[in-house]
């Protein structure tokens, strides 16, 4: 089930068509240097493994560079309202002065003192916060919340409910809104590719790291819907696809595949089959998802092989890519200096465990990086598909007249909000089910241009509604 190699775009409508001449008298600089960036790229490309898939992947990257503009330009429609709103009931109400703790973020704060013994107590400050976990009986190295839960002791509760309560105030409080809410608009700063694996990053605005308790905030103007979909398993499903391995394919065909996996009496349950496949992916060695892993290697063979000889391959200090070609970064200088070290004859034996802990790390990142990457590819081929099929649908006129997304997008269906695996369309509510059925069909597009034979399903959670309440 090996997908084909990718057929350069070239043959297709280019995203910006031009004619490449050389520039004339008196052109600026910068106009030359772009076209030989460009000459320079072509010949990479040309002289590559798979000119194919590079191609393909620069398409895709120029693609979701376009529509990072796009999203920041049209906004996600957000309701200030309903965001104090969430905030108050969380919180308490806005306080007056801007150092001022909200009556519910204090008042879990004397909690959290009282259970200390300490009335004094700087909890915001985690070197003063540590030292009186420990004066208390708390024997931890860190105050996050991960090691904080794995301690018995009655600050443990309120310590926790204290850190949600501050980071929900801190990363998305009422100064948030005031800096990124306008005019009806949520508009934060996407950053394509600013993840080693091609995912995305943000610059501003914290798009990827939205709490679900928001998500009600996010809705559609009057007369408007959101048709929001994300992609169940998306990562699972790139590494069926990428290894060509039928019997994982077959366990995702048309349904949950972690329930799939169950059904094939493999693992016994649908928690078990997705701990495993977490473990397969990100390199799990101990514990119940270490487990698991093997009985994976047993019925889902290629694509196993696939991730472990990634894994081998980062281990020994080489770099591995993903399906379009992207590379994972090379070994650094101190990793290589640490192997050469633990290999000399007068090495200690902490040398060489120090060595092979790198050695896993480095494998775990490499076993990772494929999938990862790949499935970031995946979504950009969405994405562009998803904006391709939008673009052929007609406005409603009159546009409605609080819509704030600019004349470009008025009247007209467009994408405003990405992340990872999930998009939201904002659309007319009169085009709502055909936006809908316009997501699902990219889906299958976008896999069909990777991977060629479709015997994958990419399969999606979608949802038309005037708020986006799901996760």
């Amino acid at each position: 089930m090996q997908a084909p190699e990718p057929s350069p775009p070239a043959a297709s409508p280019a995203l910006f068509d031009f004619e490449v001449t050389p520039p004339s008298v008196g052109a600026p600089d910068t106009i030359a240097e772009a076209l030989a960036e460009f000459a320079r790229q072509r010949v990479a490309v040309t002289a590559s493994s798979h000119p194919g898939r590079l191609s393909l992947l620069l398409a895709a990257e120029s693609a979701g560079a376009l529509i990072a503009v796009e999203l920041a330009t049209a906004g996600v429609p957000w309701d200030a309202a309903e965001h104090d709103r969430i905030l108050s009931e969380a919180l308490g109400p806005r306080p007056a002065g801007v150092f001022e703790k909200p009556i519910k973020l204090a008042e879990a704060g004397e909690r959290v003192r009282e259970a200390l013994g300490d009335t004094t107590a700087a909890i915001d400050s985690p070197p003063k916060l540590l030292r009186a976990l420990r004066a208390a009986g708390v024997e931890v190295s860190s105050t996050s919340q991960w090691e904080l839960a794995e301690h018995d002791h009655p600050v443990i509760a309120p310590l926790l409910t204290y850190k949600k309560l501050a980071r929900l105030l801190s990363a998305n409080g009422w100064s948030w809104i005031d800096e990124w809410v306008h005019d009806g608009r949520y508009r934060p700063v996407y950053v394509p590719g600013g993840v080693v694996t091609g995912r995305w990053a943000s610059s501003g605005g914290g798009a990827l790291q939205l709490p679900r308790l928001l998500r009600p905030a996010l809705r559609a103007d009057p007369g408007w819907k959101l048709v929001t979909a994300d992609v169940s398993q998306l990562e699972p499903r790139v590494l069926a696809a990428m290894s060509g391995d039928r019997a994982m394919a077959a366990a995702g065909r048309g349904k949950d595949l972690y329930s799939g996996i169950v059904e094939s009496g493999s693992i016994a349950s649908r928690a078990d089959a997705k701990l495993a496949m977490l473990g397969a992916m990100y390199g799990a060695t101990s514990g119940e998802s270490g487990r698991l892993v093997p009985t994976l290697r047993r019925v889902f063979p290629a694509a196993m092989r696939l991730v472990d000889q990634a894994a081998d391959t980062g281990e020994r200090g080489g770099t591995v890519t993903t399906w379009l070609g992207r590379s994972s970064p090379t070994a650094e200088v101190e990793w290589q200096a640490m192997q050469a070290a633990a290999s000399l004859p007068d090495a200690t034996r902490r040398d060489e465990e120090a060595a092979r802990r790198a050695a896993r790390d480095r494998g775990r990142f490499t076993r990772n990086f494929i999938v990862q990457g790949t499935a970031a590819e995946w979504a950009l081929a969405w994405l562009a598909e998803i904006r391709r099929r939008l673009a052929a649908f007609d406005p409603v006129e009159p546009a409605h007249t609080a819509y704030q997304s600019g004349p470009v997008f008025a009247g007209l269906p467009h994408l405003a909000f990405f992340l990872h695996d999930e998009i939201i369309v904002h659309t007319p509510a009169v085009h709502a089910d055909a936006v809908a059925a316009a997501v699902t069909e990219s889906a299958y597009a976008a896999a069909r241009l990777l991977f060629g034979d479709g015997a994958v399903d990419f399969l999606l959670d979608l949802q038309i509604s005037d708020r986006a309440v799901k996760a």
